[in-house]
């Protein structure tokens, strides 16, 4: 039986963290692989749409998308959460209860972010119509010591990709036949 992990991405609102959650889901389609992903937006209206975005209902959300993640990992399906999980203990329950981890900080400067952001959220909390935004009302706590940095503003999506397939296959989380290696 394969082994299943949680890949773990975390950064700000529009930093790339679906984006590159469905870059490497394609890249395990390539493989034959099965790979679920847990996106935060979605993970919202389906495992949580009782709660809002205060620190303690954001950790009561983390927890719920960890035993889910955990339970598929359990079953050898490899996962991809993509969650913006703004703070470092968050981040480090989860790290304890699911084996491998790999988080991978999904980095990129707040005016990138907020130029990516077409749904217009970044412009709603400057004006204080959302509270307790990431980024902005609500602090991100940068990653100390993630297993994986891939910087989005510099980085295209394939390079990022790749960082992060190298990183998996170089720990024996995942094998890539030799031809589909990029050199």
């Amino acid at each position: 039986m394969r082994k299943g992990f949680v890949m773990w991405l975390t950064g700000l609102p529009c930093s790339g963290k679906t984006t590159l959650a469905q870059a490497i889901q394609k890249e395990f389609s390539y493989l034959r692989r099965p790979v679920e992903i847990l996106d935060g937006d979605v993970t919202r209206k389906s495992i949580s749409p009782d709660l809002g975005y205060s620190k303690e209902d954001r950790h009561i959300h983390a927890r719920r998308v960890t035993r889910v993640a955990q339970s598929l990992a359990w079953t050898g399906i490899p996962v991809i959460v993509a969650l913006i999980s703004p703070y470092r203990a968050m981040r480090e329950r989860v790290r304890a209860c699911v084996h491998p981890f790999v988080e991978i900080y999904v980095r990129c400067p707040l005016k990138e972010c907020e130029k990516r952001d077409v749904k217009g959220l970044y412009r709603l909390a400057r004006n204080n119509k959302i509270v307790n935004f990431t980024g902005v009302s609500d602090p991100y706590e940068e990653p100390l010591s993630p297993e994986i940095t891939v910087d989005t503003d510099t980085a295209d999506v394939t390079a990022c990709v790749e960082q992060i397939m190298g990183y998996l296959e170089k720990n024996k989380l995942l094998r890539r036949p030799s031809s589909l290696i990029v050199s």
